[in-house]
């Protein structure tokens, strides 16, 4: 697959960034690079580090680079995990052969702003990002996290204007595909579109479940169904094994998330983990018992929608 490294201009940072520095959050206002950038230290503790940047049309910078298979296969994998029809091989050629556009990014940056009108979408191929929307004042609330083989900003392809912004919360790897690219990948393959529009309805009942999750649970559980959840659409895409993976989420971010003060997430997170559930630590997640932790969180996974691509 073709893809070129893009550069993206730094700019300054928003009021729930301001916040982060002033608890504590160190950020470094640099530029990133074309190769894959050190991993900031990630605990349970809260801590992290990274560059904030926009990816508003950066100039294209880098060599020519080609991507592995087994960079392009989360997108892939998580296509086939939701389509009601097995992939053909033509539809995995197409699929393979876009062209995007590279971008290896540091944590704290945005993808896209609200506001925004792009060009382009991205698809998740490395690590982690939300998507959020912030208060005047500056107070964020994350509306979704996205895990590789995700199109996050799907939607920017049919509405003018974004209401929504998307940032990076681990380093990540993103590909950007023009938007005039994907609807010739759909008028030369018509059911894609059926796959890419569940994609969408899915991203929307994911929706309905964060409202009933933080406006209706308690924060034990509110804990609980997060972490049930990433764990098993990182399981869709291959990313966790044995009942664990790599979630370099911090106690800020997961306040963000659920709608608590780090403090409570502090508490929820020792609760759990003495309980036997589960341990977060180091950037990752392990699940000591996955029947109790989904039976705390109230967890059915029906509204995610997977689909075991075997039984096509």
């Amino acid at each position: 697959m073709p893809v070129a490294a893009r550069g993206l201009r730094a700019t300054g940072a928003p009021a729930f960034f301001a916040r982060a520095r002033r608890a504590g959050i160190p950020f470094a206002a640099r530029r990133p690079s074309s190769t894959t950038p050190a991993r900031n230290q990630r605990g349970d503790d809260g801590g992290s580090g990274g560059a904030l940047s926009t990816a508003a049309e950066g100039a294209a910078e880098g060599a020519m680079a080609e991507l592995t298979q087994s960079e392009i296969h989360p997108f892939i994998r998580k296509i086939e995990t939701i389509a009601l029809f097995a992939l053909s091989e033509a539809e995995r050629a197409a699929l393979a052969a876009l062209p995007m556009q590279v971008a290896v990014l540091e944590p704290y940056q945005d993808i896209v702003r609200e506001h925004e009108r792009p060009a382009r979408s991205f698809a998740m191929l490395e690590g982690l990002t939300c998507t959020y929307k912030t208060t005047r004042a500056g107070k964020r609330q994350v509306m979704a996290y996205h895990v590789p083989g995700d199109v996050p900003d799907f939607q920017s392809l049919h509405l003018e204007v974004l209401d929504i912004s998307i940032g990076t919360v681990t380093p990540c790897r993103v590909g950007f595909v023009r938007h005039e690219t994907l609807r010739a990948l759909f008028r030369a393959h018509p059911r894609l579109v059926d796959a890419f529009w569940r994609a969408t309805l899915i991203d929307a009942g994911l929706c309905r479940e964060w409202m009933l999750n933080n406006g209706r649970r308690e924060s034990y559980a509110r804990m609980a169904h997060l972490f049930c959840e990433l764990l098993m659409r990182l399981e869709a895409v291959g990313l966790a094994q044995g009942n664990a993976c790599e979630l370099g989420l911090t106690q800020p971010e997961l306040g963000d998330a659920l709608g608590i003060s780090t403090v409570h997430v502090s508490r929820t997170l020792k609760e759990l983990r003495e309980a036997g559930l589960i341990t977060l630590s180091g950037g990752r997640l392990a699940v000591h018992d996955r029947a109790r932790l989904a039976a705390a969180a109230e967890f059915d996974p029906t509204y995610l929608h997977l689909r075991d691509p075997k039984t096509h």
